[in-house]
């Protein structure tokens, strides 16, 4: 089961976290307030696509949405593109709107936004529709090794 899987990498990672599980949510916002978050602390990952065979994963808070000339000028490409739903799942192991770095098929490289380096408390993906976990924002990045950098814009 992905949710497994997802919680088998968190453990491995050696941080702290916490599981939240919650029924169907309609927004966000609906999200964040069952995971005990606000909107801008809900982490969104983004599954991008470099090139043929060449993903990576984009950390974005929830209030805000990936910039594409900030995200393309930080990897020095000029194009990039959103897998399909399909292939996201490919390429991961989990459905859209359930998937998080930990546990993924394949360890891509993470770029994670800038307002994830101040500590405090962030709720990601876990594996499943209706699960999250809930981290540090530091030891979120630590532990999948990310890049941080300002690659977002206000939603």
């Amino acid at each position: 089961m992905s949710e497994e899987r997802a919680v088998t990498a968190l453990e491995a990672a050696g941080i702290p976290f916490e599981i939240t599980r919650h029924g169907q949510v309609a927004s966000l916002a609906e999200a964040a307030a069952a995971r005990g978050v606000e909107p801008a602390k809900l982490i969104k990952t983004i599954v991008v696509r470099r090139a043929d065979d060449d993903f990576l994963f984009v950390l974005v808070p929830g209030d805000r949405q990936i910039s594409w000339p900030k995200l393309r000028a930080l990897l020095g490409v000029s194009r990039l593109s959103m897998p399909s739903k399909d292939v996201a799942f490919e390429v991961t192991g989990y459905e859209r709107g359930t998937i998080t770095p930990f546990g993924s098929l394949h360890r891509w490289p993470v770029v994670a936004d800038s307002r994830l380096a101040e500590p405090g408390p962030v709720s990601i993906g876990g594996g499943a529709h209706g699960v999250g976990a809930t981290l540090d924002a530091v030891d979120l990045t630590s532990a999948l090794g990310a890049t941080v950098a300002d690659v977002t814009d206000p939603a």
